[in-house]
């Protein structure tokens, strides 16, 4: 008969936070495994030590290298997967000697550890158990004596040997965060903290609840210091009190741009703007797609006042606030960003920090619903006469269309705009073929979705409204019905034709 794998976690490394089920499981094992350095000492022996008996048989699992640096014909990884399976089997031996065999993990065993590799070779011919343990980052985040993730938060766990660009986006985008693995990463995770945004309000734990465990703020930290076995926390910011400015102190706007729906449509970088701003303005449909966050304060209005916004949101700023101005879609296109710019030139604000962060526009939304139409040159147009005469959208409708470019049409329609769909389509029938795929896109993203393609000369003004975008094909745009189901996608060629 078989012996049972047990994988044992003991804990962040004090032995009183080994569990009881771990003490027992140490006890009747005929064999203690565990993961070592070439050195040959290993944490996760120091800890259950006291538990060990003299009739223990040890098997130590020396790693074979603990940098990236190797010449094993595979490399780093190459050598790491020729030594998982090769200690597998020397446990395998055991187990099929009928010998009870404990992998001793530091923290948990299914949590960044060597026990799991041996768990995936040995789970499907042994009878195995997991002995759960308190992990790093919980041990981290009591010895702070700080909330990790509170109420709606959510919690990103990273490992810091991530890209420098990858942590630098997750870190924006959430809420709480540790990242793991430091040591020779500390340099480049310090700096995507700074880089996000979050430098001043990370933590670092050291080797928390063993032997010279340190806690400081991560900005203090000398990289030279920073062994493998420490920690960046950003802890909850759940009845965190922002930061008092100093007065005379100037602060910034963001024009944010959301995208066409809600959170999945968000940047990180956008994610990252929302979070860090103490004061939210827009269009109250704009801002109920952004999570809400405490200490934050939102100021929404009617979408008819767009300069007073841009307006407010300075003044806020000059007061030393730090303002997003939350737009949907892209900022830039028919949005919040010129507005704000607009007021932003004027003398009074011309010390206010502004930046533009862009976002998924509709016309490129609606067209990935689609397939590829704007995949040659196209031209993008407000069929809106509020701000320009319908004279110059007239001339502009003719002259890209004469131009075969293909369209996208914003603000087709409205409650008391109901004409302009009926006479675009005119207009545009004078240069295209009454069969030129038009992609009448409403409300991508949203619950009320419904992307359709017509032909031109069937575009129905009375289906149109403000939240409805059109995307209207040149003459080389293509239509095409694939599979069984006979799904239609829309694509345009990247080559024209020579000659036409």
């Amino acid at each position: 008969m078989s012996g049972k794998l047990y994988g044992v976690g003991l804990g962040p490394g004090d032995p009183s936070l080994m569990t009881v089920r771990a003490v027992e499981i140490i006890g009747e094992a005929d064999v203690v495994a565990y993961h070592s350095a070439r050195h040959g000492r290993s944490i996760a022996r120091s800890i259950a030590e006291k538990h060990l008996r003299a009739d223990h048989i040890e098997e130590r699992l020396v790693y074979p290298v603990t940098t990236e640096t190797t010449d094993h014909p595979g490399g780093y990884k190459g050598a790491m997967e020729e030594f998982y399976a090769k200690a597998a089997e020397r446990l395998a031996v055991h187990l099929e000697a009928g010998r009870t065999v404990a992998v001793l993990a530091e923290g948990d065993p299914m949590f960044y550890g060597s026990y799991m590799h041996m768990h995936k070779r040995l789970a499907d011919r042994f009878d195995t158990e997991v002995i759960p343990g308190v992990t790093s980052v919980s041990a981290a985040a009591a010895r702070l004596g700080t909330p990790l993730a509170e109420g709606e938060e959510v919690l990103t766990i990273l490992p810091g040997t991530l890209p420098e660009e990858e942590l630098t986006a997750r870190l924006a985008a959430t809420d709480a965060a540790v990242v793991m693995k430091l040591g020779r990463t500390f340099p480049k995770v310090r700096r995507a903290m700074e880089s996000s945004g979050r430098l001043e309000a990370a933590r670092y734990v050291e080797r928390a609840t063993m032997p010279g465990q340190r806690l400081a703020r991560l900005a203090d930290v000398d990289e030279a210091s920073v062994p493998y076995f420490s920690v960046a926390v950003l802890p909850s910011e759940v009845d965190v009190q922002r930061p008092v400015r100093e007065v005379g102190e100037v602060g910034e706007v963001v024009v944010v741009g959301t995208g066409p729906a809600g959170p999945l449509w968000l940047t990180p970088q956008s994610r990252g703007a929302l979070a860090a701003a103490d004061d939210l303005v827009g269009y109250t449909t704009y801002l109920d797609r952004v999570p809400l966050r405490p200490g934050q304060v939102r100021h929404g209005s009617d979408n008819k006042v767009e300069s007073e916004r841009a307006e407010f949101a300075l003044d806020l700023a000059r007061r030393g606030r730090r303002v997003a101005v939350v737009s949907g879609g892209d900022p830039g296109v028919f949005a919040m960003a010129t507005a704000v710019l607009e007021v932003a030139s004027q003398e009074e604000y011309a010390q206010v920090p502004v930046r533009v962060l862009p976002g998924v526009t509709a016309a490129n939304a609606a067209a990935a619903r689609a397939g590829a139409p704007l995949g040659h040159d196209y031209a993008t147009l407000s069929l809106s006469d509020r701000l320009k005469p319908w004279e110059v959208i007239a001339e502009r409708l003719r002259a890209a269309a004469s131009a075969d470019l293909v369209l996208a049409l914003y603000n087709p329609g409205s409650r008391s705009r109901t004409w302009q769909v009926g006479k675009a389509r005119e207009l545009l029938l004078e240069h295209r073929a009454p069969d030129t795929p038009v992609v009448v896109a409403r409300d991508v993203g949203g619950s009320g979705e419904r992307v359709r393609i017509v032909r031109l000369a069937d575009l129905d003004p009375a289906e149109v409204d403000m939240r409805t975008l059109l995307l209207v094909g040149s003459s080389q745009t293509q239509v095409v019905r694939r599979g069984a189901a006979g799904e239609q996608v829309v694509w345009t060629p990247r080559r024209y034709p020579e000659g036409t």
